[in-house]
């Protein structure tokens, strides 16, 4: 008997331990501002729980990132008191999710320059873009005064300058400077010369993510479209997308990326807005996107098996398997997972993840959780892929910046 009550009083101490170690845990662990998705709402995770009380403020439009502020108790096991706090109830997001390809031409604000060259003078060799301190990924807005936008604009103005000294206004990162600039004459060719490589556009084949139906917004790719020399993103001026189908592969291999080849159609189904490190993103007067889907927020989105939608071939967009093997909110903004294919059958259409494919939609448990974005050269059947929901946060943003520029 006396070893039973001992017995008993050792479980009761252990579990009043226990329940003391998680109210210390959960006051300090929940943070005292929560967020969480409407059809999510009441729970932390699997132990502590909310009670909502007054709710503070609203905001957002109706299916537009809509959310509440309310009061919040926090419980252990739904009975224990833990803490005051306050949660914030997002609207789930949906959007139509394409995997369609697209052909896109953009062309740069300015013309960015790709590449300096010396030009030999009667007193030897001279850099006129190192002189003036031009760089290469710098972009020229102006000569002179004169807006350009073309590689045609610029030769023709430098043609024209002769020994003139020109103003040019250049880009560089989020900053502009205005310099003197001369060019220098070639003994060689017989005439001035500027000593620079420049480029105003580019084109190429991607895969559509997304169509947000609330703001007629897609967004696409997960990643920037860069200079092939330099690396930079190329500053957008405007441009548009068309569609565009398969007519070859280049399988993908160790060492090596493959490439989807597209031919474009002349139709123009939307405009470009914005070209960033998370995607391409424009308003699209028609998307083939049909499959409405809920959008994972981050903290959803887990290691595991899962599928993407791309179209590889003639028939068009289909789910292949693959398994995200890695989850981090820490890394750049659109290498947020770690891919690896598994499905034979893409496998052997295409070795693996190739260019073309970026922007395919990544789905897990019926939900829209990400897009592809990179290839691991090393190894193309893996690579890294961006948050649905950055890619959404961005499309929306996009959206807003254009309805207030439009009220002004």
């Amino acid at each position: 008997m006396v070893k039973s009550i001992k017995a008993i009083r050792t479980v009761i101490m252990c579990v009043t331990f226990i329940l003391l170690c998680l109210l210390v845990y959960g006051f300090y662990a929940v943070p005292d501002e929560l967020y969480c998705i409407a059809d999510k709402r009441d729970s932390v995770n699997e132990i502590y729980t909310i009670t909502y009380g007054k709710k503070i403020s609203s905001s957002g439009q109706r299916n537009i990132g809509q959310s509440e502020k309310y009061e919040a108790e926090v419980s252990l096991l739904n009975v224990i008191p833990v803490k005051s706090s306050s949660v914030t109830v997002k609207s789930r997001d949906y959007v139509e999710v394409s995997g369609e390809l697209f052909g896109l031409r953009l062309f740069t604000e300015g013309v960015m320059i790709v590449g300096t060259d010396e030009v030999d003078t009667e007193m030897g060799s001279v850099s006129p873009a190192k002189s003036a301190g031009l760089q290469k990924g710098d972009v020229i807005c102006s000569v002179n005064g004169i807006k350009v936008t073309t590689s045609q604009q610029v030769s023709e103005i430098f043609g024209k300058a002769g020994s003139s000294p020109m103003t040019l206004v250049y880009k560089r990162g989020n900053k502009y400077y205005s310099i003197s600039f001369s060019l220098a004459y070639s003994t060689s060719e017989g005439k001035y010369k500027a000593g620079l490589w420049i480029r105003d556009s580019a084109a190429g084949i991607g895969t559509m993510t997304f169509y947000d139906v609330s703001t007629g917004m897609f967004a696409s790719l997960g990643h920037g479209v860069c200079d092939v020399d330099t690396g930079e993103i190329l500053p957008l001026s405007d441009g548009d997308i068309v569609s565009a189908y398969i007519n070859g592969c280049y399988k993908g291999k160790s060492g090596k990326a493959g490439e989807l080849c597209g031919v474009f159609n002349p139709e123009v189904k939307g405009i470009l807005m914005c070209n960033c490190e998370t995607g391409v993103y424009g308003k699209a007067k028609e998307i083939n996107a049909e499959m409405l889907m809920p959008v994972a927020t981050k903290s959803e989105v887990k290691t595991g098996k899962a599928q993407i939608i791309s179209t590889v071939d003639k028939d068009g967009p289909e789910y292949y398997d693959i398994e995200i093997t890695k989850v981090t909110e820490a890394s750049s903004q659109n290498k947020n997972m770690v891919i690896k294919i598994t499905d034979s059958k893409l496998i052997e259409k295409t070795g693996g993840i190739v260019q073309g494919m970026s922007g395919s939609p990544i789905i897990q448990d019926n939900m829209l959780v990400g897009a592809v974005t990179h290839v691991f050269v090393s190894d193309p059947t893996q690579g890294y892929a961006i948050f649905a929901e950055t890619m959404l946060e961005k499309a929306r943003s996009i959206s807003q910046q254009e309805s207030l520029s439009a009220a002004s």
